[in-house]
């Protein structure tokens, strides 16, 4: 089954936009076996959104565009899509009724050009918007299933969610379900895990396993592909030589994130946790309070940017600065420890480091961070050089920093 996926918007083009439906859509359909197979990204532009579609349905079973559905003059997919199918846009009652009843119910008037989205073209399948006022549309073509979905994302994802898979899933369920498992390693480099994992694949690869490989600063992803009935044994098989091979680099799989992880095990031992950050400014406290859950373990986060504050708040002593600098090792164990002793937390991770792109000495180049996890049993500090740009920076080095304490914490 050929399945495609077309995003419209100019401002995608533009850059203004990030455009995320295709990593989601994309996620969503692997999960239900489906393998996305081409992505396009087209402007609002009729005689281009047409062409688009006409050559995706000549080849594709299942065609699932975004964007468009909505009430302004650069919301054109509906029309062309109709003129396309040569299906005439009618109205239809219910979509007109709950656009009616949203903004009643917020004591709002109906500009004109909202009421266009209840007309939907002839014979389409109409998928009710819980949090917008453009309904979704689902159409049979010669092979298969056209899908307009809305563009903004809070719309989207539970329309997808609650109405296009259920939908999906009796009318056009994948011929050779695909199965895939990613495992999630750091401290390898990418041509270190294939020259470990190809060759003891080899044999599974030419019974049908696929392998890949994604790699970030920092980390290597390493993905395991297959279709049809003996998918789920193939993958079996290739993880426990996976693991076998790299195990001691591998953190998660699938979706784990680390900070996720971590705050699990906490709260399963009922360990606590505080954070001291300098050179990543709040990120490593942003990522543990994401997690659902994180308030049970996570005491407090420390954003202690300049000297001053690390002197006035956590402790730092002022000839520690002057003698080893504010990056350094003496500087980081003593942020750590004086925050853990602070709160009586089990645990207290620390960062100091020079994001750049100034700063930097021969001796301490742009990227050099010392990050510090105090214990119980003692501090420990390790160092790292992470040349990159700021942004990036700052995530790989609460990544090692979170990493680090996983590898503690779980022994």
């Amino acid at each position: 089954m050929r399945v495609e996926l077309i995003n419209t918007g100019t401002e995608l083009l533009m850059g203004r936009v990030l455009n995320i439906h295709q990593q989601w859509l994309g996620q969503q359909l692997a999960l239900a076996g489906y393998e996305l197979g081409f992505q396009q990204t087209i402007p609002d532009n009729g005689e281009v959104i047409q062409a688009a579609v006409r050559d995706s349905i000549s080849r594709c079973e299942l065609i699932i565009v975004t964007g468009g559905l909505g009430p302004t003059s650069d919301d054109i997919t509906r029309e062309r899509i109709a003129e396309l199918l040569e299906a005439p846009l009618e109205e239809h009652a219910e979509t007109r009724q709950r656009i009616v009843s949203r903004f009643k119910n917020r004591n709002r008037s109906i500009p004109n050009a909202v009421m266009g989205q209840a007309l939907v073209p002839q014979g389409a399948k109409v998928l009710p918007n819980d949090y917008g006022t453009a309904p979704g549309l689902m159409m049979q073509t010669c092979k298969g299933w056209l899908i307009l979905l809305p563009g903004p994302p809070r719309e989207l994802h539970p329309m997808y969610i609650n109405h296009v898979a259920p939908i999906l899933a009796k009318e056009l369920p994948p011929e050779k379900p695909l199965s895939t498992r990613t495992f999630k390693t750091m401290g390898i480099g990418e041509s270190s895990v294939e020259e470990l994992i190809s060759e003891p694949l080899n044999e599974l690869i030419a019974s049908g396993l696929r392998i890949g490989y994604c790699a970030r600063m920092g980390e290597v992803d390493v993905r395991l592909t297959a279709c049809g009935a003996k998918a789920l044994s193939l993958i079996k098989q290739g993880e426990e030589t996976v693991r076998k091979r790299v195990g001691k680099y591998i953190y998660g799989v699938d979706d784990d994130l680390l900070e996720g992880m971590v705050v699990r095990v906490l709260t399963e031992r009922k360990e606590s946790l505080v954070v001291a950050e300098s050179c990543t400014g709040g990120l490593l406290s942003h990522r543990i309070t994401n997690v659902p859950g994180s308030s049970s373990v996570f005491l407090a986060g420390y954003c202690t940017y300049s000297n001053e504050s690390k002197e006035n708040t956590l402790g730092v002593l002022s000839e520690s600065i002057d003698s080893d600098g504010a990056v350094s090792e003496r500087v980081a164990r003593e942020m750590a420890e004086g925050a853990r002793l602070r709160h009586g937390a089990d645990y207290a991770l620390a960062t100091t480091g020079i994001a750049g792109p100034t700063g930097g000495t021969k001796e301490k180049p742009v990227g050099t961070v010392f990050i510090a996890l105090a214990t119980p049993q003692g501090t420990e500090v390790m160092k790292e050089c992470n040349r990159s740009d700021r942004e990036t920076f700052k995530i790989v080095t609460t990544q090692q920093a979170l990493n680090l304490l996983r590898q503690v914490i779980e022994g």
